[in-house]
């Protein structure tokens, strides 16, 4: 058995002046004597009061905790955010638990929408990752800054198993943001130019050679599979909130 960390749930047991779910509250000698006359006063048969389920105080029915992959982003501060994804067996992939990490990844980058996702980000320690710039994403961002950060649209691309090679070791930096840091952004330095090989959803062996904003990206995303953060290697003096204007005013 694991030692509870500091964000596991400790319920507290009966106390002094507390009484456990069931058991007979010491003030019940206080409420037998009301209770026939309010019985009585309702036109009801006075008797031994009824036991009672605690958990019926709830007025909700109890709901099973949600289990990775999440339908939301986990924040900084999740320790799957903080550890070295584990591998895939090749022989699990196409099986209906990957499969479905798989969906959700899409499913969650789409929705957001992010250009990229890891199996982290929803709660799954997994060597997997989606990344996708639909052109419409791309015109979001004006001519200028397209041309200076190389940014060019790509179809979805799944990597399960990645492993990256640097095809260009010169460094440049750009702001980039985290769903996993919500609401803020840093420069961070990136390679140019990266290769990033593994499988496909269908356990197809698949290689992609990605530079300028792409590259970025795939760099982003291996980054999470290590346990690794942006905040890790930006220049911590251009961190800021992106909605500091709003909040000024």
């Amino acid at each position: 058995m694991r030692r509870p960390g500091p964000w596991s749930a400790r319920v507290p047991g009966p106390g002094p002046g507390m009484a456990a779910c069931g058991a007979r509250p010491p003030f019940a000698h206080a409420l037998s004597r009301w209770r026939p006359a309010r019985a009585q006063a309702r036109g009801l048969q006075a008797g031994p009061p009824k036991p009672r389920n605690c958990w019926g105080f709830l007025g909700r029915p109890l709901v099973a905790p949600p289990q990775p992959p999440y339908e939301r982003v986990c924040q900084a501060g999740h320790p799957v955010l903080r550890g070295a994804a584990a591998a895939v067996e090749p022989a699990l992939l196409g099986g209906a638990e990957v499969q479905r990490l798989i969906r959700a990844l899409v499913r969650v980058m789409r929705r957001l929408p992010s250009q990229g996702l890891s199996a982290p980000q929803l709660g799954a320690p997994l060597q997997v990752f989606v990344a996708e710039l639909p052109e419409r994403l791309l015109l979001e961002t004006s001519p200028g800054l397209r041309e200076a950060r190389q940014m060019a649209p790509f179809p979805l691309r799944v990597f399960v198993n990645p492993a990256m090679r640097v095809l260009d070791s010169r460094l440049v930096s750009f702001p980039e943001g985290c769903e996993s840091i919500a609401g803020f952004a840093a420069s961070v330095p990136r390679y140019r130019a990266v290769q990033v090989s593994g499988l496909n959803e269908a356990g197809d062996p698949v290689s992609w050679q990605a530079s300028g904003w792409a590259a970025r990206i795939v760099q982003h995303e291996m980054d999470h599979l290590q346990g690794i953060l942006y905040i890790d290697k930006m220049e911590s003096q251009t961190f800021v909130n992106t909605r500091w204007t709003e909040v000024n005013e």
